[in-house]
């Protein structure tokens, strides 16, 4: 899985208009004496279009290759991922701010006592 700078800033871009889309063309069929599985079903599709958004916030942000976390601008000569452990050796997550203002991002800095950070090779 690769992606770059202009692919996910695509993807930010239309992750919204596809949000209001949805919203707009959604049809909930059944009533509110039952259980309603497509009123089920509508919430699971928002909630995978807030989490597409936020993953694609959380990889723009991230600018290294690591694991499954493969920037194209960042890699090596032989195509291996390039890491940059100073800037992201860090466990991140986003708060939410509201709707229609953007989430901020908390970095807590790990630490690793016994074991050295290293880059594989696939090679």
């Amino acid at each position: 899985m690769a992606r770059d700078r202009a692919g996910l800033e695509e993807a930010l871009r239309r992750i919204p208009e596809l949000r209001a889309e949805f919203w707009s063309n959604l049809k909930v069929l059944g009533s509110a004496d039952t259980l309603n599985q497509s009123l089920e079903k509508a919430g699971r599709v928002a909630d995978y279009m807030e989490f597409a958004e936020l993953m694609c916030r959380d990889a723009l942000e991230r600018e290294e290759s690591c694991g499954g976390h493969f920037r194209t601008e960042y890699q090596t000569e032989d195509g291996e991922a390039l890491r940059d452990d100073d800037r992201f050796a860090h466990a991140a997550v986003w708060e939410y701010q509201g709707e229609g203002t953007a989430p901020v991002r908390h970095e807590e800095a790990l630490n690793f006592e016994f074991i050295k950070l290293a880059t594989r090779s696939y090679k």
